[in-house]
C-alpha cells in the first residue's frame, strides 16, 4: 500500500510534535512538507493530482489553527481537488482511496465536559464532508492532544502509535456521525 503524508506544517522547523512525528516514519511512506515545496502558495495542481493518484492511503498532518487548518492547506484542497477530477459526474480519481488527518491540537481540552465543549472529530467534519465528496474512505483520524504542552516521552509514544498506525493493513473508517 502506497502512504502519502502531506505535511502542512508552515514553520517545520520550530515544531516539536509534527516534526517528530513525521521523523518517525518509515522510508517507505512518503512524507511531502507542503510549506517548503509551496512557499509561495503557488501549487502545482497536476504534481499533487499525479501524487495523489498514485497513493492509496493520503495522510494530511497538520497543526490546528483556530480550530481548522493552516492556511496552505485550504489553498492545497481548493485547487487541487477539481471539478471533473476529485468530485461530478466525471471526478472518480481518488475514489476508494483512504484518507486520514493527522491533526495536532495545541491544549488538550478537546471533550464537551471541558473548556472546548467539542471533540476534536466534531471540528473535523469539513474533512469528512469533503472525504464523501470525493469519495474517499474517511479513516479515523490521528490526534496529537495538547501539542503545545506534550512531554519528550509521551510525544516519543505518540510517534512511534503514529509509524505503527500509518502502516497498518487495516485502519478503522469513521462513520458519518461519529
Amino acid at each position: 500500500m502506497k502512504t502519502t503524508v502531506l505535511l502542512f506544517h508552515p514553520n517545520l522547523a520550530n515544531s516539536k510534535v509534527n516534526a517528530t512525528l513525521a521523523e518517525a516514519l518509515p522510508e517507505e511512506i512518503e512524507v511531502r512538507n507542503m510549506y517548503h515545496l509551496y512557499p509561495d502558495f503557488n501549487i502545482d495542481v497536476a504534481t499533487e493530482q499525479a501524487i495523489l493518484e498514485a497513493s492509496d492511503r493520503i495522510v494530511l498532518q497538520f497543526p490546528m489553527y483556530w480550530y481548522s487548518s493552516p492556511a496552505l492547506l485550504k489553498q492545497w484542497e481548493d485547487m487541487v481537488l477539481e471539478y471533473g477530477w476529485a468530485y461530478g459526474s466525471t471526478g472518480n480519481a481518488l475514489h476508494g482511496k483512504e484518507l486520514i488527518i493527522a491533526v495536532s491540537p495545541g491544549a488538550d481540552n478537546y471533550d464537551r465536559d471541558n473548556f472546548a465543549r467539542y471533540h476534536v472529530t466534531e471540528l473535523l467534519r469539513p474533512f469528512q464532508a469533503t472525504s464523501r465528496l470525493i469519495g474517499t474512505k474517511f479513516i479515523k483520524p490521528f490526534i496529537t492532544v495538547g501539542a503545545s504542552s506534550i512531554s519528550n516521552e509521551v510525544l516519543q509514544q505518540q510517534a512511534n502509535a503514529y509509524a505503527t498506525y500509518l502502516t497498518s493493513d487495516s485502519l478503522e473508517e469513521l462513520g458519518d456521525f461519529e
